[in-house]
Parts: C-alpha cells; sequence; structure tokens
C-alpha cells in the first residue's frame, strides 16, 4: 500500500482558533518591604501596569509566592526583620529562576549586593530614596526581560520534549511487537511532549471507533461519543476548539463537563486511502500551541501510521 500524501487542512484558520492563551495583559508583580508606607507606594505606583502582589516581609512573600506561583518582577526591600532582601530573593531562585529580582536599599550593603548581582540573584539594585520615573523605566526593562527568558525557556522545553516524542516513535517501532503495546507509550509521549492534560490514541476500523486503545492521563470512555473525534475520521481533517464552553455544540456533552475539558485537538492518522487511529489531545485550561507545533503534532501524528503498519499482527482481531 502507498502512502497518500497527506496535507495539513487550512492551516492558517486552525491556528488562528487553535488553543491559544496570552499570558495576562498584566504580567504579576511582588513587592516585599516591611514599611506599610512604602509597601503602599510600591503597590500605588505599578497598579496601573501589573498585577501587583503585595509582602510585608520575605517569610509572607514565600508563602505568597507558594499559593501564587511565579511572578514576572519582585523588588524587595532590603534591610527588613527576619530575613535580608537578598537572602529572600536567593531562595526563590530554584524555583522561579526566570522571574528578575530588584533591591531597594537605604543602606550601603556593598558585600551583599555585590554577591546577590554576581550570582545572578540580583537584576538591579535602587537606592532608597528612589525616583518613581527611575524604578518605572527598571521595572519596563526588568519585565520585558522576563518575557524574553521566558520565551527562551519555553522553546526549549518545546525542543527537548520534540526531540523525546521523535526519539519515543522511533524507539517505539523498532522494540514492540504489536500494536497494543504502542498505543500507551506513544499517547504519553505525545501528551508529555504538548503539555496536555491527557492525550489518547484510538485505533480506528473502517471510519468506526475500535477497541484498542493507549492513553496518557485518565482513561477516555468518552472518545467514542466525541463529536470532533467523529468529525476527525469522517473529514480526514484535524479538528481543533479553543474554547468549549463557549462552542454550544460541544458545551452539552457530558464528557467535556465531567472531565472539565476546556481545549481540544483531534488529529487523523491516516496510511494510504484509511484512517487506522485518532490522536486526541485535551487540557483543563487554554494551552498555547504556535503554528509550528501545529505543523509537528501533524507530522508526528502521520509518522505514527509507519509505527502501526510496520507491526505485524492481525489488526481484524485485535479490533474485533
Amino acid at each position: 500500500m502507498e502512502l497518500m500524501e497527506y496535507t495539513i487542512p487550512d492551516l492558517d484558520s486552525i491556528s488562528r482558533q487553535l488553543i491559544s492563551l496570552e499570558r495576562p495583559k498584566k504580567a504579576k508583580m511582588l513587592v516585599v518591604d516591611d514599611e506599610p508606607d512604602n509597601l503602599d507606594l510600591l503597590y500605588r505606583t505599578f497598579r496601573r501596569d501589573f498585577q501587583v502582589l503585595k509582602a510585608e516581609s520575605g517569610v509572607r512573600a514565600l508563602e505568597l509566592l507558594d499559593q501564587e506561583g511565579e511572578v514576572a518582577v519582585i523588588i524587595s526591600d532590603q534591610r527588613m526583620p527576619e530575613m535580608k532582601g537578598t537572602e529572600f530573593l536567593s531562595r526563590t531562585v530554584p524555583e522561579f529562576p526566570d522571574t528578575v529580582r530588584i533591591i531597594l536599599t537605604g543602606f550601603t550593603d556593598v558585600e551583599d549586593l555585590v554577591e546577590a548581582i554576581n550570582s545572578g540573584q540580583v537584576y538591579k539594585y535602587i537606592t532608597k530614596p528612589w525616583d518613581p520615573d527611575e524604578l518605572k523605566a527598571v521595572v519596563q526593562r526588568a519585565a520585558e526581560t522576563y518575557e524574553l527568558l521566558k520565551q527562551r525557556t519555553e522553546e526549549l522545553n518545546r525542543s527537548q520534549a520534540q526531540m523525546a516524542l521523535l526519539a519515543t516513535i522511533v524507539r517505539v517501532a523498532q522494540d514492540a511487537n504489536s500494536i497494543v503495546a504502542t498505543l500507551n507509550p506513544l499517547a504519553e509521549s505525545f501528551g508529555r511532549s504538548f503539555s496536555a492534560d491527557g492525550a489518547v490514541l484510538q485505533m480506528v476500523e473502517q471510519s468506526q471507533l475500535g477497541v484498542a486503545q493507549g492513553y496518557y492521563g485518565a482513561t477516555a470512555s468518552w472518545i467514542m461519543a466525541d463529536e470532533l473525534v467523529k468529525g476527525a475520521i469522517k473529514t480526514r481533517k484535524m479538528q481543533v476548539t479553543m474554547s468549549i464552553p463557549s462552542d454550544p455544540q460541544l458545551a452539552t456533552q457530558p464528557h467535556y463537563v465531567s472531565e472539565n475539558i476546556q481545549a481540544h485537538v483531534v488529529v487523523p492518522v491516516i496510511w494510504g486511502d484509511e484512517v487506522l487511529a485518532v490522536l486526541s489531545l485535551y487540557w483543563h485550561k487554554p494551552a498555547l500551541l504556535r503554528q509550528d507545533e501545529l505543523v509537528l503534532l501533524h507530522l508526528s501524528a502521520q509518522q505514527v501510521s509507519l509505527v502501526l503498519t510496520c507491526n505485524a499482527y492481525d489488526r481484524s482481531v485485535v479490533l474485533s
């Protein structure tokens, strides 16, 4: 059987509606100072441009970060009871390496500041009393630096995940001795590579869903009733929804409600003129997929067809 050329349909329209979550318009920042007046002043200075979190001590700031997660910028006073600003900031580095840190100091703590700056824990220090315009300019550059660092980190993570995905496809093709043995590792690799909450690789027989399924995350018996999956099989095209709750045709499907699925992508796996399987990726909240990731998802899914067809086995037995 010859492999029929299969192109990605309507890539531009899909990428426009594809699960996309831009970072919040207002980036998060954390301001830390044991003096209430300074803390309120910092809050008022930046509240228009940032989502500002306040903490009156390093201990409280660590608790806030534990609750709220990563922030773009931290501004911390140096001289505080219980914990110096440099000590607090150093404790945030392992978990939040991309966060940009700024120290406010009214003293000449040269040794502490030089060590913190040289070790990469502090982006810049500002002396008290600070000039509001200067501080705003520094924070703006810090936020831009954070975005650049975040983009590079995400690109590196994506590259590593994609390499792992391709390596898994090759390994499974070489090692697996049946289709059933290929499904789970492939589904897991796709799920991890695209940061999905769940992934399902479902075999198909004569445009009907079969019983052989590999999955990452929770089992997905609902796949058999899913409208996007049916559409992918019928049209032989990738099916994408970026906001299930806002789609009246999908929002009422019981599995989307019970599983809290808010975004779903389904890719048909095609060999020749036959849909061998469907690859389903879903998220519990909007996620970000770029156009090049769409292309990778499509092409990698088509490589799966080689894995599924190169194993010697009786499909009618597996799917009966």
